[in-house]
This record gives C-alpha cells, sequence and structure tokens, in this order.
C-alpha cells in the first residue's frame, strides 16, 4: 500500500468489556488486519495440513497467495479484515485462549519502529520524524504511513516490523501519524549493506551445543536436528560481507518453526547459542546476532526451553 493510505487506527484501545474478539473487529472495521496471539504472545501454531513445513511456509508457499487456511495459521500471513473470517467457528478456539490482538503493519500500509529499550527511544528522538507513539513494556512503538520490508535488530534495541511480520495491539497511541522517512528504509539498506567487520572482537564458540541431553522432550532424531542445524549454520558463515544478522534470524525462525508440535524441551537455547556463534565468526557484533536469534525464535512461535 502506498505511503499516502487511508488506513486509519481505532481512536479506542481494548473494548470496554476486555475481549480481544471485539477489539479485533475494531480494528478490522478500520483497515487494520489482525490476528490472535497465544500465551508468550506469539501467534497460534500451524494447522495440521501445514505442520512441519509441509505447505512451503511463508512467504515461499508451493501455492502463492494469502493464508487459506480455516483457522490462524502462518502468523502475520493470517492477518485479516474479514469479520466472518474473524468470527467464524475455525477461529473461535484461537479467540477464547487468546491473551493478546496482534496485527499486520504491512497489510494496513503502515511501518512500525519498535524501540525496545531507553536508549533506543532516545535515538529516535533525537533522529526520526515525530510520528504516533504507542507505549510498551520496555520502551515504545514509533507508527508511519508507508509499507517496507521488516528486518530485526537494524540497530540496538530497534526493530523494523512492517512486511512479513506482526505488531501487538497495545493501544491507539498519540500523536499525528507521518509518512514513512527515508532514516528508518536507510536503516534496513544499511544491515544489508554493511560487511563484516575484518576481525571478530567477540566469541561465543565455548558455550552451550545442542545435544540430545538438553532435548529430552522433541520429537525428532539426532539426525535430523543436527543435519538442520549445520545447514543453518552453514548459511549464516557464508555471508561473510553483508546480511548474517538477517540470515542468523531467519534460520533461527525456521529451525524453532520445526519444533512447534514438540512437547518439550526441544533445547532451543542451544541451538540458539551455535547460530549466535555462527554470526559472530563472521563479524557480526554479539548483542546483535543475539537480539537477531532470539527475535527468530520468538517469531516462530516455539517456547525456549
Amino acid at each position: 500500500m502506498a505511503p499516502d493510505c487511508k488506513t486509519r487506527l481505532p481512536l479506542a484501545g481494548n473494548h470496554p468489556d476486555g475481549t480481544h474478539l471485539r477489539t479485533a473487529l475494531a480494528l478490522a472495521t478500520a483497515g487494520v488486519p489482525v490476528l490472535p496471539l497465544r500465551h508468550g504472545k506469539v501467534p497460534f501454531g500451524n494447522c495440521r495440513a501445514c505442520a512441519d513445513n509441509a505447505c512451503g511456509g511463508r512467504p515461499n508457499m508451493k501455492h502463492a497467495g494469502t493464508c487459506q487456511c480455516p483457522a490462524p495459521c502462518h502468523a502475520w500471513a493470517a492477518a485479516t479484515t474479514d469479520p466472518g473470517v474473524i468470527t467464524s467457528p475455525s477461529w473461535a478456539a484461537a479467540w477464547r485462549n487468546a491473551v493478546a490482538v496482534a496485527y499486520h503493519p504491512g497489510g494496513a500500509g503502515l511501518t512500525v519502529v519498535d524501540l525496545d529499550t531507553p536508549a533506543a527511544v532516545a535515538w529516535a528522538r533525537e533522529t526520526l520524524p515525530g510520528t504516533r507513539t504507542v507505549p510498551t513494556t520496555r520502551g515504545e512503538h514509533w507508527i508511519y504511513r508507508g509499507a517496507m520490508r521488516s528486518s530485526n535488530g537494524v540497530r540496538p534495541g530497534v526493530d523494523i516490523k512492517s512486511l512479513m511480520n506482526y505488531a501487538r495491539w497495545l493501544g491507539p497511541g498519540t500523536g499525528r501519524m507521518t509518512v514513512l522517512p527515508s532514516a528508518v528504509r536507510d536503516l534496513v539498506v544499511r544491515e544489508d549493506t554493511t560487511p563484516a567487520a575484518g576481525r571478530v572482537v567477540s566469541s561465543v564458540s565455548a558455550r552451550a551445543t545442542w545435544n540430545p541431553s538438553v532435548a529430552t522432550g522433541c520429537r525428532h532424531t539426532e539426525r535430523y536436528v543436527r543435519t538442520g542445524l549445520e545447514r543453518g549454520l552453514a548459511l549464516v558463515r557464508a555471508r561473510t560481507e553483508s546480511g548474517a544478522g538477517s540470515q542468523a534470524f531467519g534460520v533461527a525462525r525456521f529451525l524453532a518453526m520445526q519444533h512447534t508440535q514438540c512437547p518439550g524441551p526441544c533445547g532451543l537455547d542451544a541451538i540458539a547459542e551455535e547460530i549466535v556463534s555462527a554470526a559472530v565468526s563472521v563479524g557480526v557484533p554479539e548483542t546483535y546476532a543475539r537480539r537477531a536469534v532470539t527475535n527468530g525464535l520468538e517469531t516462530a512461535g516455539e517456547r525456549a526451553t
């Protein structure tokens, strides 16, 4: 959607009776695609037909297009403004168990700059044009008109949530929403084009590695997990010039998705450490790498154990 989109966020927060479904319907009426979030503030798991990435996963589906699964599936791709879908029997169980409402910023022609620390908020106030702001538990969401590619950890404490991502609805916020500035778009471009440091200044190679003893509740074989992990680590290590942080996020998200149906624990902590180590080995600062991997795990909706 173009930056001059007409999407208007509701001027009220959660409905007075507190139901997430009513909040979702209010947002949908305003043209904002919504989906329910379960415990942990993550999307509900994929349906059985899409489990274990059988359908190809978003965005590279075997059959392109929006999510057509009857129940909430594929996280941000399931977000909708259709009240018939939102109130359908297939979504009813999700709403009964929902702990929050999320929305798809890119689907509404919006971009959310997620500022997770006081330092990040201070940076934004000094650097970015003012816009609609929403307080969060740890910082603020700055909402701009216009969609762009999402990216995590573009700088310390800063994520970009727009296309192919979701944001938790925390209320309408305050201030006039302004057009997405080049300063925000440049944050993503910079991460893609900045070469890795010539000398690694930190290492996490001595920390935990995955083995069956930390995955007592995993339904996969050791060979399956190690093969997938090694392939993912190779992808991260191959990014010697740029994009290793984003690759680490993608690998963490993909690997976590493979364990959404496991009773757990699956040893995702150890898997995360190995991905972080791989990113650091090609020059990604450890703080950035750790944040990218953590966000990848959380975006996949997997419980870290």
